[in-house]
């Protein structure tokens, strides 16, 4: 096992302990233990990302290490380290490491389960770490959903708010459904490739691009991306996920798993990129949900739900933006250099915003908490005045908020550049009505400048209402401030030295998305003035406009009021789990009649037709008496007399008659194995006939008596059938498989019996040798279950008392 294994399995490993950390040491916060992980993972990352970058330039020679797991199924633990998915290493870790510091201030030790938190975040860290690793598709499926899992627990960590459980089912529900897509695509793509490797796969795309589950395979590896990332429609998700701790909706939500999408679809570029099916659907879905996810949060008044919804938009930015560097690989526009470096610098601004977006969203998450923590509501309504009462958070907000907005001196506005070249770019050199793309860009980005203004400035300007509040406001303990003040830093280091992050970490991340381009096609340098051009221009009327708009707020925020309810993405998402629990709650109810004899007819008529069926549509009934030995008549008389006894059972209306009967029947089956020279079963089925008859007497004792005897069974055709139906097919089965010997009998290997084992009779040597550990279990599983009953027992005693 590789070091880089270890490191996904580290965060899992360590999960085990923190339950007991948390009971045995209660006078230590259980996250200062947990704050080891993340910082031991993100320090050999970023070791690792010094040795592979320093001194030089180039790209980094990718790394591969595999452990067999499943080789018959081709699947293999392989992680596989290039410039993309180390830098998500790095997100992952580095931001997973300032959330971790910002919870031990956050979360109480005292109020909080905070074994449960550290787990679950633990589960979900090692899970990314897992994605973004994972060569093998199937293994990246495998982490992808336990990203679901992990996610839906930190959702409803406050189980008890009917909200908090809304909210992760609903993201449940549609991340795996995105997901369960996503894995049939990737069985596509295995049986196209031939392989389950995504390296492999880019090797072999000249053989794919032509097959005809190549387009199904792109759709339903999109939807998985699309779900996963809160893309238009499915971005529903997000908003109600905001009931999660703050410091969860700081990590999940704005830096890694909503990211998990985003790197779903760069991994995948290589082999879809270069289609313009590709293109159409990440622009058209990207552009939808960067103008609607804008346009949405200006109207939230709960802090959380704007930035949640400003997490939509930007994910939206950041889609758009990778469907247009994906045009770099089209081989029509491949021919010419120039073209291809402008679109290949929109895939460089994707990246360089991915950046941008982690390091302030999850800023100002953190300023929304201490806000919440120390103000007690989230509630723009109720908040005012906080900038000469919390001058530190007003500062980091102020830096956060303007740099998503887009403005100098932050790294946001950078990236916002790019943005705008890159729909530019489209507009010039594709068709004409592509214009509407910087368009429609263009609005979103003055209403992100709107939710930008709200978030600021009617959070600490304005009147200080104090009575509106929960508590008193005060500035945050210090521990809570310094993982935003170290966000709020890198966004201005990054706007004033944005090459070294360039050269060093994003053109690596960039050719490893576009393997096809060569150095001096790859953006080198990434600037704060390019002159007055377009982009400037487009800039400053979206500050003009902006607060214009910010301003006037009240005149036309009767716009929202104006929107059909009724047809809300939420509203009809409701609506459609409603009918699917009242049509699944129909459909049990009729069959869940507690009725065991509906039950037993359900279960035999499934054997009689699925398993009856497949056989006799595969002309499986085929009998060959040459295997079978010739029946004697006291045979004959013991098998009728079993029957007899077995149909006499039906119609007795004693229970005293019902238990000796059956009891006669084992009996006679005992018989049989005396015949068949097989003593030891004979003498197990006697010991056990003996005990069942002489426990089934013992329990009938203590039954009530019945208050009137019971009455012979009538005759019931339906019944009569599916009895008659079950005997035939497993009658023809056991004979089907007499005449079927498709391999040699497994006998022979135990008739060294006595050597092997040392044993003279097979059976024992089977059971105590060759099946040791199974006999071990069961007799676990008996003595469990004995365990089980006289515990049952003594506290039956003890209730009496």
């Amino acid at each position: 096992m590789s070091l880089l294994h270890a490191t996904v399995l580290t965060p899992f490993f360590f999960a085990c302990f923190v339950p007991v950390l948390f009971k045995k040491v209660r006078s230590i916060h259980t996250g200062w233990f947990v704050l080891l992980v993340p910082l031991l993972l993100f320090s050999y990352f970023f070791t690792y990302f010094i040795a592979n970058y320093f001194p030089q330039n180039s790209a980094m020679t990718p790394m591969l290490f595999s452990i067999p797991w499943i080789p018959s199924l081709g699947m293999h633990f392989t992680v596989y380290v290039d410039g993309l998915s180390l830098l998500f290493l790095l997100i992952i870790t580095g931001i997973g490491l300032l959330v971790v510091l910002y919870s031990i201030y956050y979360m109480s030790k005292e109020r909080e389960a905070l074994h449960n938190f550290y787990i679950y975040l633990l589960m979900f860290m090692g899970a990314m770490l897992g994605v973004v690793l994972s060569d093998n598709v199937l293994v990246l499926y495998l982490f992808w959903e336990l990203t679901s899992v992990s996610s839906f627990l930190l959702i409803a960590y406050w189980y008890q708010r009917k909200n908090s459980r809304h909210g992760a089912q609903k993201a449940m529900l549609i991340t795996m459904f995105g997901g369960f897509a996503m894995l049939i695509g990737f069985l596509m793509l295995g049986q196209m490739a031939d392989t389950l490797s995504i390296r492999e796969m880019i090797t072999s795309l000249d053989s794919m691009t032509d097959h005809a589950l190549f387009f199904p395979a792109m759709l339903l590896i999109l939807l998985g991306a699309f779900t996963k990332s809160a893309q238009f429609p499915f971005h529903i998700w997000l908003p109600d996920a905001m009931e999660a701790p703050t410091p969860i909706s700081s990590y999940l939500h704005s830096a890694t798993m909503v990211k998990a999408g985003i790197y779903l679809i760069a991994r995948f570029t290589p082999i879809f990129g270069g289609q313009m099916e590709w293109f159409w659907i990440i622009v058209t879905v990207g552009v939808v949900t960067l103008f609607w996810g804008s346009f949405m949060a200006v109207r939230q008044v709960d802090l959380k739900a704007l930035l949640a919804y400003s997490t939509v938009s930007q994910l939206g930015l950041i889609v758009t933006l990778l469907g247009i560097g994906s045009l770099a690989l089209n081989d029509q526009i491949s021919t010419n250099t120039t073209i291809q470096g402008i679109f290949a610098g929109a895939m460089l601004a994707a990246i360089f915003h991915l950046v941008n977006h982690s390091i302030f969203k999850g800023s100002l998450f953190m300023v929304v908490g201490i806000l919440d923590h120390e103000t007690g509501t989230r509630d723009v309504r109720r908040l005012g005045g906080l900038m000469s009462i919390m001058p530190i958070s007003f500062t980091l907000a102020m830096i956060g908020g303007l740099s998503m907005a887009g403005l100098p001196p932050f790294s946001g506005f950078l990236s916002k550049e790019m943005f705008f070249t890159g729909v530019l770019s489209v507009a010039r050199h594709m068709p004409a009505w592509t214009v509407i793309l910087p368009i429609v860009a263009w609005l979103a980005s003055i209403f992100t400048f709107v939710y930008c203004c709200k978030l600021v400035f009617r959070t600490f300007t304005g009147e200080h209402r104090p009575e509106l509040l929960d508590r008193k406001p005060h500035e945050a303990p210090l521990g809570m401030l310094i993982p935003p003040a170290i966000l709020a830093c890198l966004v201005i280091l990054l706007f004033f030295f944005p090459n070294v992050l360039s050269q060093k970490v994003l053109q690596p991340a960039l050719l490893a998305i576009l393997p096809d381009l060569t150095m001096q096609t790859v953006p080198t340098q990434i600037s704060a003035w390019h002159g007055f051009n377009l982009e400037l221009l487009m800039t400053i009327l979206v500050v003009i406009i902006g607060s214009w708009l910010f301003i006037q707020f009240k005149r036309w925020a009767d716009i929202y009021d104006n929107l059909p309810r009724k047809y809300t993405l939420n509203n009809m998402y409701d609506r459609s789990l409603h009918s699917l629990e009242k049509m699944a709650a129909k459909l049990t109810g009729s069959y869940m009649t507690g009725s065991l004899t509906h039950y037993l007819m359900y279960i035999f008529s499934f054997l009689i037709i699925v398993v009856g069926g497949s056989l006799l549509l595969q002309g499986a009934f085929v009998i060959d008496w040459s295997y079978t030995s010739p029946i004697m008549p006291h045979e004959y008389i013991l098998g009728l007399l079993i029957v007899a006894l077995s149909i006499y059972v039906i119609f007795v209306n004693s229970r005293i008659q019902s238990i000796v009967t059956v009891g006669g029947i084992g009996y006679l089956v005992s018989l049989f194995f005396v015949i068949f020279r097989a003593p030891d079963l004979a003498l197990t089925q006697l010991v056990v006939e003996t005990i069942t008859t002489s426990l089934f007497l013992l329990c009938f004792y203590f039954l009530p008596k019945l208050k009137k005897e019971l009455k012979p069974l009538k005759l019931n055709i339906a019944h009569l059938l599916i009895s008659i139906g079950v005997g035939a097919t497993l009658t023809l089965v056991g004979l089907s498989a007499m005449g079927h010997k498709l391999f040699p009998s497994i006998s022979s290997y135990f008739e060294d019996a006595d050597t092997l084992a040392g044993a003279l009779n097979m059976v024992n040597a089977l059971l105590v040798d060759f099946r040791a550990f199974d006999t071990m279990l069961e007799i676990v599983v008996l003595f469990i279950a004995g365990i089980g009953v006289y515990t049952l027992v003594k506290h039956r005693k003890s209730r009496r008392r």
